[in-house]
């Protein structure tokens, strides 16, 4: 904690402003307590290295909305690593375990006609995002392939979040439409 003579400093309106002195002495202040909250949430270290790292990026972005006769700098720098901790862990629940392929399921040995359907969806899933604009087919590869969230994709392109989510609604029923035309004949 900050004795009573630190405490009485403001570093985050100083940060606001860019004072590199300020940020280097938040993180000195700061950092013990930010560390034992992502502790306390969070049980692997190198992720905790890493909220700590958006932690603290997050407060250098909301240093400006501080406001002293809300709560102190401790309070929301803590609300914010709390925040920062939750996000993070639900972004994990959503991402789906990998699981392993068994060494003896190679593509290449399978005799039956499973790589055949496999192949035959593989080019109509091309062939129906060939059929997209280019806007669309490429934030639902990043979401798909790439596996980013909405809001990961927005900071990666600069799209505004809305956009980002109507360009993947759009693309998918799209190509969920051209999937079905090819229900009836050849792509």
């Amino acid at each position: 904690m900050p004795d009573s003579q630190a405490s009485a400093e403001l570093l985050l309106p100083r940060v606001a402003r860019g004072d590199a002195a300020a940020v280097k002495e938040c993180l000195q202040r700061y950092g013990p307590l930010v560390w034992s909250l992502a502790r306390k949430l969070w049980n692997d270290i190198s992720a905790v290295e890493d909220v700590v790292q958006e932690i603290f990026i997050d407060v250098w972005k909301s240093a400006g909305q501080y406001d002293p006769a809300r709560a102190s700098e401790a309070t929301f720098i803590a609300t914010i690593a709390r925040r920062r901790v939750i996000d993070r862990r639900r972004r994990i629940a959503r991402t789906p375990e990998a699981e392993p392929i068994e060494p003896d399921m190679s593509i290449g040995e399978d005799p039956g006609l499973g790589g055949v359907e496999l192949g035959d969806e593989a080019r109509r899933a091309r062939a129906a995002l060939a059929q997209l604009k280019p806007e669309q087919r490429r934030v639902i590869l990043m979401s798909v392939v790439d596996g980013l969230t909405h809001q990961e994709i927005a900071t990666s392109t600069g799209l505004p979040l809305g956009t980002v989510k109507s360009h993947i609604r759009r693309g998918l029923d799209q190509a969920a439409r051209i999937l079905g035309s090819f229900e009836g004949g050849e792509a």
